[in-house]
């Protein structure tokens, strides 16, 4: 468990991601067909191959990457008494244009049981470091709840990116947030408050709405779920002090109890 050396799965098959992602079979329960594993990898932000990737992946190799988000790990590990879950490498798409400009060259996603993490060379180690603790405060979580991440509603979704990119304030620093935790103002969240989400906290995972609301497709503002998510935990930590542990086991609900828009 911990940091997976695929540094050597792509030193031995980069140009095959379908080889690659048959070493992660083991980890995706019931899935026989490593390519939809690797196209299902390619929406969060897995590498193409080609020149561009394998340089990419030459210079994260020379910056010692998969030796330093091991420490990290380890550090967060203990800091959280976190889960030990196998954490997966792999070089970022350059032609993922959203993902290079929105998650400045960085992106991730995380299971209640394996966590994913898709690079470019970073001069600045801390923007590592604050992709992880964003992503393993989401496994975090979703180990603690007593919920089904299957059965996470709007709201559950909502809360959970707000938490964890709380967590990379508190951790990394202010200036180690996302974009979009200050892409809209209060105001401007009160009127999608009212209008979009209110009415559809309840929405589950598997309905098309969910996601249009919480990543901001089509006509929605981009990632409006998220940056929701951001300002009612920061209204909620005005009134109620708590510490990273803590978040991990506080109801969704709890969150909007006495949310003021």
């Amino acid at each position: 468990m911990g940091v997976i050396r695929t540094d050597e799965w792509l030193e031995k098959d980069f140009y095959q991601p379908g080889k690659v992602c048959e070493l992660l079979l083991n980890h995706f329960e019931g899935e026989e067909d490593p390519d939809i594993i690797y196209k299902y990898l390619l929406n969060f932000g897995m590498y193409r191959p080609g020149r561009k990737s394998w340089n990419t992946f030459e210079s994260l190799k020379s910056a010692k990457v998969w030796e330093k988000i091991a420490g990290i790990y380890k550090e967060y590990r203990t800091k959280w008494n976190g889960p030990e879950i196998p954490i997966f490498i792999f070089p970022l798409d350059h032609s993922n244009v959203r993902l290079m400009r929105e998650g400045k060259g960085k992106s991730g996603v995380s299971f209640k049981d394996k966590l994913f993490l898709f690079l470019t060379q970073k001069e600045d180690d801390k923007e590592v470091e604050a992709l992880f603790v964003h992503e393993y405060h989401h496994a975090c979580r979703m180990n603690s709840q007593k919920k089904s991440p299957q059965d996470y509603t709007l709201l559950d979704s909502i809360i959970l990116e707000g938490l964890a990119e709380h967590a990379v304030v508190q951790n990394c620093g202010d200036e180690y947030a996302a974009d979009w935790s200050r892409r809209y103002t209060k105001d401007e969240l009160s009127k999608y408050w009212k209008k979009d989400l209110s009415e559809n906290l309840s929405l589950k995972r598997d309905e098309r709405l969910h996601d249009q609301l919480l990543f901001g497709l089509g006509s929605t503002p981009k990632l409006l779920g998220y940056a929701m998510g951001y300002e009612i935990v920061k209204q909620y930590m005005k009134r109620e002090k708590f510490s990273d542990k803590a978040s991990f086991i506080i109801t969704s609900d709890k969150f909007i109890n006495s949310l003021k828009f």
